[in-house]
């Protein structure tokens, strides 16, 4: 059954690459540790050696594969080469399209590659670029179409081909990851679930906030200036509520400063409407910054470890299926 490895992991379990730093050596550890795939993120603008620097401290907490999550809209050339010559084990990456010639260059360095798609034209492509695997998000994630739509359409154009698709958008738990099995996944990417864990680098306050709410909006407030035409499912908290209907011409640039970062490890100011979600370094005005979150979050009650959240997943899935889809 699905829960049976993928890409040379012992599960398909994937946690996202949640941005700009919250999947942080910590946090790709302990999923790396409990069979899972970990992605780390690459920053949005080049810096090799810190990117060096993440996977080599990130290696010293487990010993076990892990990738690597990079955004092809910003720079990204000089940390690929870092990360292609670090020989992680999975490339994930999205926001552009994959080439032939970048596949290449991967498999040459043994580091296999996963793109994510929100189409089935996008899928067409990545699978004629010769890719390893497919994250398919729905847009539950922000993608064009809805999981269950989506999904089972890209399953068909995989057909015999070797290549596990791996489904995104509003899964939480282990009936999310049974019900992404059954329209033909083989593994489940997720990253609220692992947004709200012990060892994710978000924000306290943050992670307190994925529990207490339950309601998301698909909204583009957060971040125009620099990432234009790039909308986000944001929690419906007080401040979004009362900004969720900003004027079109309105955008980060001419706002307020509300805070101060370190994002890896750079210090940067954060402006009211940036789309910087606050990480563990971040002072100031917590509350009115982006706090991001997927449909699913409303089935977020506690915060765990993530080792736990892979475990509990795998075994209630399991159960799930023994007890709902076998025959006694």
């Amino acid at each position: 059954m699905g829960w049976k490895g993928i890409l040379g992991f012992d599960h398909g379990i994937m946690q996202a690459p949640l941005g700009p730093d919250i999947s942080g050596p910590e946090l790709v550890a302990a999923v790396a540790n409990a069979g899972a795939i970990g992605l780390l993120r690459a920053p949005d603008w080049e810096c090799p050696e810190y990117v060096r620097e993440m996977i080599r401290k990130t290696r010293t907490l487990t010993d076990k594969p892990f990738g690597i999550g990079v955004v092809m809209a910003f720079p990204h050339e000089e940390n690929l080469k870092v990360i292609l010559e670090e020989k992680v084990a999975v490339l994930q990456l999205y926001w552009g399209e994959v080439s032939e010639e970048l596949v290449c260059r991967a498999h040459c360095a043994g580091v296999k590659v996963v793109p994510q798609v929100g189409t089935v034209e996008a899928a067409k492509k990545a699978l004629n670029a010769g890719v390893d695997a497919l994250v398919v998000q729905g847009r539950e994630a922000g993608g064009h179409e809805g999981l269950i739509a989506l999904l089972p359409r890209v399953v068909d154009i995989v057909g015999e081909r070797d290549v596990p698709v791996i489904a995104a958008g509003g899964i939480v738990d282990a009936r999310g990851y049974v019900a992404a099995l059954a329209l033909g996944a083989r593994g489940v990417s997720m990253g609220t679930r692992f947004l709200a864990t012990d060892e994710s680098y978000a924000h306290p306050l943050y992670k307190r906030k994925l529990v207490e709410y339950d309601e998301t909006e698909y909204t583009d407030i957060f971040g125009r200036a620099r990432w234009p035409k790039a909308p986000q499912r944001a929690l419906l908290t007080p401040f979004f509520s009362e900004w969720r209907s900003l004027a079109e011409n309105e955008d980060e640039t001419n706002q307020p400063v509300i805070g101060r970062s370190t994002i890896h490890g750079v210090e940067k100011e954060i402006r009211r409407f940036a789309g910087t979600v606050p990480n563990r370094t971040t002072t100031g005005d917590i509350e009115s910054m982006a706090m991001y979150a997927g449909q699913g979050v409303g089935l977020i009650k506690e915060i765990l470890p993530a080792g736990e959240v892979v475990r509990r997943l795998v075994r209630e899935a399991q159960l799930l299926i023994q007890q709902k889809f076998q025959e006694s």
